[in-house]
């Protein structure tokens, strides 16, 4: 387990990382238009910066396989979580970002929150047994919430940021969706079961529709506060997957799991204290594509 841990902290600094490049290559794009989805992505990957988060982004992929063929979820998880500090530190040294003393104390909280996790998690072990009932009751529940926070972004009288923010909502969600079908591929019996498992194009889809969302909200909201919401999301979603889906335990007796439950919520906490806005501004652009 410590060597998915490790992946996963590997995972955690390659996502933020990833996320700011692919940022700052997604304001200088065309807007992503869903009528639109080739010339969006095509948009997208001519700018260098997006391309090189693109590639970071693969990186940290495979990282957080490999943790999570090793790890139990809501423990490889919370290492992602805790990745907010990597983000607050690189994008006030490497970004041009500027943190306050609220967005620092939310890196703290989170900091807090993570230590709290890995005291309290005990000598749990990967699981040995996945619910197929509790995955699909599990990934509808998270695929429909997501279609209804795009669908509320859509609406015209919402808010540029706000829209921005319920898209990286969104995307966190069906990312999380990925991970728990790439979790539940792990338990296959061989890789060519894996491979054509019906949970393979489960994790293609949901991190296809994720990808467009994504590259959209950091477009329209402010770029810390995105990537912040967008993780946390992913985790609310990967962790339930994990308690629900393959039965990983909170904690073992009742001051753990009290203490991993305020320390998830800290984690969360430390995520809404961190909105944050770019040292520079954006400069406006023409789109290249049209609804």
């Amino acid at each position: 387990m410590i060597l998915g841990l490790l992946l996963a902290l590997a995972s955690a600094l390659t996502i933020n990382l990833g996320f700011l490049f692919k940022y700052r290559g997604a304001v200088l794009a065309a807007p992503v238009r869903v009528r639109h989805p080739v010339l969006s992505a095509v948009a997208l990957f001519r700018s260098r910066w997006f391309a090189v988060g693109w590639l970071i982004a693969i990186v940290a992929w495979m990282l957080h396989v490999g943790a999570l063929a090793r790890a139990p979820l809501s423990m490889v998880q919370a290492v992602l979580a805790g990745g907010l500090v990597f983000l607050a530190v690189l994008a006030e040294r490497f970004f041009g970002f500027r943190l306050g003393r609220r967005e620092w104390f939310g890196v703290a909280i989170t900091a807090a929150g993570l230590a709290v996790i890995g005291l309290t998690g005990g000598t749990a072990v990967r699981p040995q047994r996945a619910s197929l009932a509790a995955l699909i009751s599990v990934e509808s529940a998270i695929v429909a919430t997501s279609i209804g926070l795009m669908a509320l972004s859509a609406r015209r009288r919402v808010p540029e940021r706000t829209e921005g923010l319920l898209l990286g909502l969104a995307a966190g969600a069906l990312f999380g969706v990925s991970d728990v079908a790439v979790k539940y591929l792990t338990h296959a019996r061989g890789p060519l079961h894996g491979l054509l498992s019906p949970w393979t194009l489960t994790a293609l889809g949901a991190g296809t529709v994720a990808f467009y969302a994504s590259a959209r909200s950091l477009q329209l909201g402010p770029g810390v506060e995105v990537i912040a919401y967008t993780s946390v999301a992913a985790n609310l979603a990967a962790v339930t997957g994990g308690i629900l889906v393959f039965g990983e335990p909170i904690g073992s007796g009742p001051l753990a799991i009290s203490g991993r439950l305020l320390a998830f919520i800290l984690v969360i906490g430390g995520a809404a204290l961190m909105p944050t806005q770019p040292a520079e501004q954006r400069e406006p652009r023409t789109s290249a594509l049209s609804a």
